[in-house]
């Protein structure tokens, strides 16, 4: 049986964030087997070994998946160091401890899921399930067959790093700008802005408006709602599609 780091350990069952399973065992907080623990990388064996917090067993918490349409200005992150407003603002505070299944940066919108089911969000997240991330991308120029070519062909960043969409098509003009739809089959930290970047052109707005077939739909912005079990199935059956091809 593969061992796991008590900090983890608390992540992984969703009890708390691993920041927060540090602070926990750290104060001696958390007990292991009858005895208190302060190392948070005490190695466990989840399923056999007892773990804990504040005299109180540790149990397994049943398995929740959320959709949030985080609204512009709102950071990804348990904490913030200054003090902006973060995504567990908008959590009721009667949900277990629930994480976010990758970020959006503080000026992007749209589609995040959340869940304490870390081995699902690993999965959602890894670049061999190729799920495609789909987004409505406002840009300060009028765009053309010229400007998507050059976005799927691919850029190279100032390290060295080459970014490129998998799909982009025009969704709509007007008279200083333009809305695309773009796709993407990765998940490079910043990848749309920088590909925008590199081209000199600005982005206005970045919305994420799909994960592999779950759509953000008519969800109001700042609302979270849980996924429906056809929902999360349409999810997994995409999974298991992409890493089977």
């Amino acid at each position: 049986m593969r061992r796991i780091g008590l900090a983890r350990a608390l992540s992984k069952q969703g009890y708390c964030s691993r920041s927060r399973a540090f602070e926990l065992i750290r104060s001696g907080q958390v007990s292991l087997n009858g005895r208190i623990r302060r190392d948070p990388e005490t190695p466990v064996h989840l399923g056999k070994d007892a773990i804990e917090v504040d005299g109180r067993p540790l149990s397994q918490e049943q398995k929740l998946y959320f959709i949030l349409n985080k609204p512009r200005g709102v950071v990804t992150t348990a904490a913030d160091e200054h003090d902006r407003e973060t995504v567990y603002n908008l959590i009721s505070t009667g949900l277990p401890w629930l994480a976010p299944v990758g970020r959006l940066d503080k000026a992007s919108e749209g589609l995040l899921l959340f869940t304490n089911d870390s081995e699902w969000a690993a999965r959602i997240a890894a670049p061999e399930t190729h799920l495609d991330k789909t987004y409505h991308v406002q840009v300060s120029c009028l765009g053309d067959q010229v400007l998507m070519d050059k976005i799927t062909a691919g850029v190279l960043s100032p390290n060295g790093a080459r970014l490129a969409a998998k799909h982009a098509r025009i969704l709509r003009r007007g008279h200083k700008n333009t809305w695309f739809e773009i796709v993407l089959d990765e998940g490079k930290n910043r990848q749309i802005r920088r590909i925008f970047a590199a081209l000199g052109i600005d982005v206005l707005r970045l919305v994420r408006v799909a994960i592999g077939p779950l759509m953000l739909g008519e969800l109001p912005k700042g609302a979270l709602r849980p996924l429906t079990p056809a929902e999360k199935a349409l999810l997994d059956r995409a999974m298991q599609r992409t890493i089977a091809s």
